[in-house]
């Protein structure tokens, strides 16, 4: 089928979604997602992604008694606390010695538990990186790894404290499954799907509160994408807090007669190819956009799965191979190009390039 045909195909799925969801002045949104209405209300509800880690392990831990929680000093922090007092002979607080966490998840998973351990992502899967790839993912120990205070959003904190390479360090882990969910209803089916896999499984969250635009409808599932609008002219490819302001982009982008595709890529490994395939056939170019470096990231997983099987021009909105710093959270997204202006750019950037190359 050519290419041409192929787009009159997404053009007329376009049309119908349309015409199913226009809400709130927006036409963007595909039904079959079941984002909340109207999506980019000024009211739309927040919350943190690891609110929804700690809501989904408390549920866990009252219908499943091999859940137990595991913390390195940072049990209000990791949204744990709540886990502690519920169940204080299910949960260890193991202090500073995330290395040692790492070590009793293994033991604890190798003798039939189900261990969440938790800790902020520089931290664990960063400094225990050794012991995580050792005890935990040679031997397929069943560890649920639960990074909190991911990418710049730590804030203040600075560099030290701002997880931007944890997904590289995670996905090129044999057996191991990474998950990067875009805000925190998705967390809670997340962890829920984590606790049914049978294996090591990595949970990228953010500290600070973003809108929650999932419902419950809202499909999940490990080693799937989901697609939230549909378009003809370029696909954007995002995962985490990026997801949102990527969809504020596309209906930015739509005013100017762009039509955008937008992909919930919460699955970083294993990944769906099948989606990456069909979205780059659809619309000749692809951008992803990431909270972390651009090395090794969701943009490297995309051009990997791209380059094996249908290239197509790739533009990554990520941080650029630099350390963060101390400051406020809108600040740092602004100074390192995560915003959804710079999307929007990268957007027309790849557009132009797909154009470049056909001629």
């Amino acid at each position: 089928m050519c290419q041409c045909q192929n787009k009159r195909q997404t053009l007329a799925l376009w049309h119908i979604h349309a015409a199913r969801s226009t809400e709130g002045g927006s036409k963007i949104v595909n039904s079959d997602a079941y984002l909340v209405k109207p999506l980019f209300s000024p009211d739309i509800e927040r919350a943190a992604t690891r609110d929804g880690y700690g809501e989904a392990i408390l549920e866990l831990g009252k219908d499943d008694p091999r859940i137990v929680v595991l913390c390195a000093d940072l049990a209000e922090s990791t949204r744990t606390l709540a886990f502690a007092k519920k169940f204080p002979e299910r949960f260890i607080e193991v202090g500073v010695a995330e290395q040692n966490m790492a070590g009793i998840a293994a033991g604890l998973a190798l003798e039939g538990k189900i261990p969440f351990m938790s800790s902020f992502a520089v931290f664990s899967p960063g400094r225990n990186w050794d012991q995580v790839r050792v005890s935990i993912c040679y031997s397929k120990a069943n560890v649920k790894i639960a990074g909190s205070h991911a990418g710049l959003q730590t804030g203040g904190d600075g560099a030290t404290h701002q997880a931007l390479e944890d997904i590289a360090i995670t996905r090129c882990l044999p057996n191991m499954v990474v998950l990067a969910p875009c805000d925190a209803l998705e967390t809670k089916k997340a962890v829920f799907a984590a606790a049914r896999h049978n294996g090591p499984v990595y949970i990228r969250l953010a500290r600070d509160k973003t809108p929650v635009f999932t419902t419950l409808e809202t499909p999940f599932k490990i080693g799937k994408a989901v697609m939230l609008s549909a378009g003809s002219d370029v696909t954007i490819i995002a995962c985490g807090t990026m997801v949102y302001p990527s969809l504020e982009a596309s209906k930015a982008l739509l005013d100017e007669g762009i039509s955008v595709q937008v992909v919930n890529n919460s699955s970083i490994k294993p990944i769906d190819i099948s989606m990456i395939i069909s979205a780059a056939r659809d619309t000749g170019a692809v951008v992803t956009v990431e909270e972390h470096q651009i090395y090794g990231g969701l943009g490297s997983a995309v051009a990997e799965v791209l380059a094996a099987n249908l290239p197509v021009p790739q533009e990554m909105v990520a941080v650029k191979d630099m350390f963060g710093e101390s400051g406020e959270p809108k600040e740092l997204w602004q100074k390192y190009g995560l915003t959804v202006e710079n999307i929007i750019a990268h957007v027309k950037r790849a557009i132009a390039r797909k154009k470049a190359q056909n001629g």
